[in-house]
């Protein structure tokens, strides 16, 4: 119960790696926010199950891209627990289109949620995380934002964006005791990646020395462990989670 007493905000937390990082925080006592944008019987799912555990959790629903949706997610998420101690940015989408053929509107959706989103949530969180001189941001980036992928440059632009930004959040916030962080998973098995055609997942495979793709709950230990007292001079970083994928 390492996180008892302390409340951590999920964006995107009612499937995939989302709903294993509430999980996981729930398990260790937190009070957990279950961010969603569409699907409420999810993300309720996700509030039982760290209730059957023992947890203390709340499902919200909001649109990361929207910034004042944002605002009413933290107001909403305070009025619950209290301060927000841990944001976890983990809300994405993908338009994956080859870069000739793909529509502004593909380009700009993924930036929206992707970038735009985690820029939104931080505002409105980074401020009473300051003022407390307390805090742990850990946002979703990929593997894809490090090396890039050929048809994803909308996705690779905003990973690579949220790179930059956690870098230079860290630049800034590191005097006030507020560490930002990023983690890159690579290839994870996903709702995503269970529909890839069997010669797709070979070739993932290959480019993996530990041959196996990785777990959502691969990447929650990442994220427990960047937000636990022990990893506070950890700050900056870009963590990858690729079982030895790229270094």
């Amino acid at each position: 119960m390492q996180y008892k007493g302390k409340t951590v905000l999920i964006t995107g937390a009612s499937r995939g790696i989302g709903k294993a990082i509430a999980l996981a925080f729930g398990r260790e006592g937190a009070n957990v926010i279950v961010n969603y944008r569409k699907n409420q019987a999810e993300a309720d799912g996700v509030v039982k199950q760290i209730e059957s555990d023992g947890g203390h959790a709340i499902a919200i629903a909001a649109d990361v891209s929207d910034f004042d949706a944002c605002e009413g997610l933290v107001g909403e998420a305070e009025k619950a627990f209290g301060a927000i101690d841990i944001l976890i940015n983990n809300s994405g989408i993908t338009r994956d289109q080859l870069f000739i053929r793909m529509k502004p509107e593909e380009f700009n959706d993924v930036i929206d949620v992707n970038l735009r989103g985690a820029f939104n949530m931080i505002k409105h969180v980074a401020r009473g995380m300051l003022k407390r001189r307390d805090g742990r941001i850990i946002t979703m980036a990929s593997v894809v934002g490090l090396i890039g992928n050929a048809g994803q440059a909308n996705y690779a632009a905003s990973k690579a964006g949220v790179i930059g930004m956690t870098k230079s959040l860290a630049k800034e916030f590191g005097k006030k005791n507020v560490t930002v962080n990023a983690i890159a998973p690579g290839f994870i098995e996903t709702d995503m990646t269970a529909d890839l055609p069997e010669s797709i997942r070979e070739t993932y495979m290959s480019q993996i020395p530990l041959g196996r793709l990785g777990t959502a709950e691969d990447v929650a230990h990442a994220v427990l462990f960047l937000a636990h007292p022990n990893a506070g001079y950890i700050s900056g970083q870009v963590i990858g989670v690729n079982g030895g994928m790229i270094g």
